[in-house]
C-alpha cells in the first residue's frame, strides 16, 4: 500500500555533504563522504539526447529502509552484494529510488559507482511511498526545471560543471539533505546518487555530486563547478522545503 511522504525531507546538520561540489575559489572545508558500498548489479542509466526533452514521470516510487541496514541482492533471491546502513554516514535516512517490483522483491537504484548501479531488496525491508515531483537539469542551458505530476512548474538558473570536471548525465535521485556548517554550499545541500566521471575523490570524499546553494551567486548560469549543480540560496531553500528524498533527477 503506497503512502505519500511529508513534503519536507529530514535535514541533517553537518560540516559538509559532498565531494567535488564547489569551484576552487569556494575553498570548502573537508567534506564528509557518504558511504561507498561495493559494486552491485548495474543497469546504466539512459542519457537523453539534447534534441528531445527527457520523459518525466508523473509519479515515482521511493523505498525507505525501515531497519538499521538492508541487504542488496544481485537478483530476487540472489546473492547479497552489499549491505547498506540506515541511517547513512551523514545521519540522513536511507532511501532508494524504485525501478520496479517482482513479487516480494523491489528493484532499486543504488547510490554508488558506477553511475546507474542497481540491486534488489526485500519488500519487507522497506516502506514504499510516492512522490509527484521530478527534476530535469540541463548542462547545456544551465537550468533546472521542477515538474509536478509531469507538468513543468518552475525553471531555475544553475551553475554546472566545467569542461574538465563536467556534471555527469543520466537518471539519478536525491539521496540526502543537509544544512552545511562550512562555507561554499549555501543553506542546504542535497546529495545525488551521481558521482563524478572525472574525479574519483575530492577533498577526502568519493566525488559525489550534489545540488546545493553557493556563496558565489555570480557563478549561477555558468559552467563553474567541479560537477555539482549550484542554485541561488533562495532557490535551494525553496526546493529544500518541498522535495522529499528519493525525488528523481535527470541530467542532460
Amino acid at each position: 500500500m503506497l503512502r505519500r511522504p511529508a513534503p519536507l525531507a529530514a535535514v541533517v546538520l553537518a560540516a559538509a555533504l559532498l565531494a567535488g561540489c564547489s569551484a576552487a575559489d569556494d575553498a570548502p572545508d573537508r567534506p564528509t563522504p557518504s558511504p561507498t558500498p561495493s559494486a552491485t548489479t548495474t543497469a546504466p542509466a539512459p542519457t537523453p539526447t539534447l534534441s528531445a526533452a527527457p520523459a518525466v514521470p508523473s509519479t515515482s516510487t521511493v523505498a525507505s529502509v525501515t531497519g538499521r541496514s538492508v541487504d542488496v541482492h544481485d537478483a530476487p533471491d540472489g546473492a547479497v552484494t552489499t549491505t547498506l546502513d540506515n541511517p547513512q554516514a551523514s545521519g540522513a535516512p536511507l532511501v532508494l529510488l524504485v525501478i520496479g517490483q517482482e513479487g516480494d522483491w523491489v528493484h532499486v537504484a543504488v547510490a554508488q559507482r558506477p553511475n546507474g548501479s542497481s540491486g534488489w531488496v526485500a519488500a519487507s525491508a522497506v516502506s514504499l511511498t510516492t512522490t509527484s515531483y521530478a527534476l530535469v537539469a540541463s548542462t547545456t542551458d544551465n537550468t533546472l526545471v521542477l515538474y509536478e505530476a509531469g507538468v513543468e512548474k518552475k525553471s531555475f538558473p544553475v551553475a554546472t560543471g566545467t569542461g574538465g570536471t563536467p556534471t555527469p548525465t543520466g537518471s539519478f535521485y536525491l539521496t540526502e539533505l543537509l544544512a552545511p556548517t562550512n562555507q561554499g554550499y549555501g543553506p542546504f545541500a542535497y546529495g545525488l546518487s551521481a558521482f563524478s566521471d572525472a574525479l574519483n575523490s575530492f577533498g577526502g570524499g568519493p566525488g559525489q555530486i550534489g545540488l546545493h546553494g553557493t556563496d558565489d551567486e555570480a557563478s549561477i548560469g555558468q559552467a563553474a563547478s567541479h560537477g555539482c549543480i549550484r542554485l541561488s540560496n533562495t532557490d535551494i531553500s525553496e526546493l529544500a522545503a518541498m522535495l522529499p528524498l528519493g525525488t528523481p533527477i535527470t541530467i542532460t
